[in-house]
């Protein structure tokens, strides 16, 4: 069973950089195509990046381009959410999701839906 737990979540300061992690167990990793969603209060959960198996591919939301990026090391099991430039609007839980690594370039267009949540990390900003 595929397990994933993310950490990182605080709360910061407008314009603080923040670092989320996400360590993934149960299955090879590289066979996972990646990927972190937000949900922020009386929002529906949004796409925010995703990457391939190999590293070599990444889709950023329109919304966060150039403050977030996606990143993984297959030798620890991990995918990393880096913001830069924090905003009271990157308020939200922040949850690392999983898929076959085939599926990964549907995750942005919404044409597929993760198969594998972690539990969410809140982040909290304030101006």
């Amino acid at each position: 069973q595929v397990q994933l737990v993310e950490s990182g979540g605080r709360s910061a300061q407008a314009g603080d950089s923040l670092r989320l992690s996400c360590t993934v167990s149960g299955r090879t990793f590289t066979t996972l195509g990646m990927a972190w969603f937000r949900q922020a209060p009386r929002k529906d959960r949004e796409f925010v990046a995703a990457i391939s198996w190999n590293g070599k591919s990444s889709w950023h939301a329109d919304s966060v381009k150039g403050r977030f990026t996606i990143s993984r090391d297959n030798a620890k099991n991990t995918v990393d959410l880096t913001i830069a430039a924090l905003s009271p609007e990157d308020t939200a839980v922040y949850y690392c999701a999983a898929v076959d690594y085939r599926d990964v370039v549907d995750i942005p267009t919404g044409n597929k839906v993760p198969s594998y949540w972690g539990q969410g990390t809140q982040v909290t900003v304030s101006s």
